[in-house]
């Protein structure tokens, strides 16, 4: 069982030390997948790889004890916990810019990880949540995927299946999102 294991499953149990020592852990992780989903942001935009991992960690880490079934689990926590962040910022964002047009979105795109103008990551949010009623499982690779920005082979290893699989989930989600996306947004085809 590794360090990082042990320290969430301590954590778990209301261990204040476990969080104190489990953060050194998994820190430049974290600081790896946000500065990789932030790496292509907007010139001038105000968040910082460190402040997006900082502001996530106290979230995860508040004062609710947290029932860690793992690595796969904490990183899967981590993973949405930085979707929101960054789809509450796009809202804020957007909310000063109602009224500034339609703009298309090309579900082509959705290579990841690339970043995203505003309203394409808030679409790409809304959708995915109606995917995870339909499917959880593969709506989590997707979170990894697009909002964490991590590669075919850290995804699955997060979620503890194989990287064809993997790589089978993100086909079937890619089509799935193209077509939800494709009928809500404007200029789209249904």
């Amino acid at each position: 069982m590794s360090d990082v294991t042990q320290l969430l499953q301590a954590a778990s149990t209301g261990d204040p030390r476990a969080a104190a020592e489990l953060l050194p852990l998994v820190y430049d992780e974290l600081r790896r997948l946000a500065a990789h989903r932030l790496a292509g942001e907007r010139n001038g935009h105000t968040l910082q790889p460190t402040a997006l991992v900082h502001e996530a960690w106290l979230k995860i880490s508040g004062d609710q004890q947290r029932d860690w079934n793992g690595r796969q689990h904490f990183f899967a926590t981590a993973a949405e916990t930085m979707r929101r962040i960054l789809v509450d910022r796009a809202r804020r964002r957007l909310a000063a810019k109602r009224g500034a047009g339609e703009v298309c979105l090309d579900a082509d795109e959705l290579d990841i990880p690339a970043p995203a103008p505003d309203d394409q990551l808030l679409a790409v949010s809304e959708a995915l949540e109606k995917f995870a009623m339909l499917d959880a499982r593969k709506a989590e690779l997707v979170k990894l995927r697009y909002f964490v920005g991590m590669s075919f082979e850290e995804a699955a290893e997060a979620m503890g299946i194989a990287v064809p699989t993997a790589k089978q989930w993100w086909a079937y989600a890619r089509a799935w999102l193209r077509v939800e996306m494709l009928g809500t947004v404007p200029g789209g085809s249904p």
